[in-house]
């Protein structure tokens, strides 16, 4: 435990500091995006994002680390997805309780985006590669009372595009407080602090730092309702649409409403048991985004269902941001 403590505190320390200039850089895009694709179906059928879930899920540990916790005992969890276009995700996570207040996990997850054919400066082709994302993760957390905890995620991230390669290391810090008696979760995340050890060329990729607040509440019956906030260290998401001739993409003003609501994620569960539940998420940035790619009308949406029967948990999830283009993912869960 004493080793544990230690780790925690000198880690939070060292990825605060490295975490400062991500924080003063957030006007522009990041690298490792792939580090914002949910490893949990749950959460990928609540919208995408939620920190604020309770379930005695292992792979909630990547949205937020205080959501693991000596419940799960021992559990090992894969999943897999078929992202847009010819990209696959897949991960493991293996998650046990340790004592009676906390509970540790080990993980990996790795991002496949496909055969791509490279070029050279002058257009000749060069020959196909596939580019990787591969993150190797390890979690702690530690329930302080009965009703708060707190957990951390420490990440080695290696990303390999054709000749060009990177590291980085970044670390999760999140809170949970849960009211049993309420049905009531309230949580915060600081995410993906840190940086890159070593770029891929001249200038260093910052990693996609965010700030998150969610709240989980029951609605007194088998239903709950959830609420994610992301992109907190900046209030304008700006968002683009083609101009007339097609030719360039637009920046596009939003209203108050609208820049508010593509901070937000929602989510509806329907549990009716602890064996059951069925999901259904929504995320206005999502379908916004999609304007200028052809969106449908379920752009933005996402579904899903999972199934406990004894010690295995299986949950499925879907959503079609474009109409030609839809993603899948599945969760596999053993309680050992």
């Amino acid at each position: 435990m004493k080793f544990f403590r230690l780790t925690y505190f000198a880690a939070t320390a060292a990825f605060a500091t490295l975490a400062v200039p991500s924080v003063k850089a957030q006007t522009g895009r990041s690298a490792y995006d792939f580090l914002t694709i949910p490893t949990s179906s749950h959460v990928y059928a609540l919208g995408g994002a939620n920190i604020s879930l309770i379930d005695p899920d292992v792979t909630l540990v990547e949205q937020n680390p205080a959501l693991l916790g000596p419940e799960i005992e021992r559990q090992l969890a894969v999943s897999y997805m078929h992202y847009m276009g010819s990209a696959n995700f897949a991960g493991a996570r293996f998650g046990h309780a340790a004592g009676e207040r906390g509970a540790w996990a080990i993980g990996m997850r790795y991002l496949n985006y496909g055969e791509i054919t490279g070029y050279d400066h002058t257009g000749v082709a060069t020959g196909s590669f596939t580019p990787t994302d591969i993150a190797a993760e390890g979690s702690y957390s530690h329930d302080f009372t009965d009703r708060l905890r707190g957990g951390i995620n420490l990440k080695m991230i290696y990303s390999n595009y054709e000749q060009y390669s990177a590291f980085a290391m970044a670390v999760d810090l999140g809170i949970n407080y849960y009211d049993d008696d309420h049905d009531l979760s309230l949580s915060a995340v600081l995410k993906n602090m840190g940086g890159q050890l070593k770029r891929f060329e001249d200038a260093y990729d910052r990693l996609p730092f965010d700030v998150q607040l969610g709240l989980t509440k029951g609605l007194g019956t088998s239903f709950s309702f959830s609420v994610t906030a992301r992109h907190l260290t900046r209030w304008n998401l700006p968002y683009y649409q083609h101009d007339d001739d097609g030719t360039k993409e637009v920046e596009m003003k939003s209203s108050f409403g609208k820049n508010l609501f593509r901070h937000l994620v929602f989510g509806l569960q329907y549990e009716p048991s602890d064996k059951f539940y069925v999901a259904l998420g929504y995320d206005y940035k999502t379908r916004s985004d999609m304007s200028t790619y052809q969106r449908n009308f379920f752009s933005g949406v996402s579904v899903g269902l999972g199934i406990r029967a004894g010690s295995f948990n299986v949950g499925a999830a879907y959503a079609m941001p474009h109409k030609s283009a839809s993603t899948l993912m599945i969760n596999l869960a053993l309680d050992i």
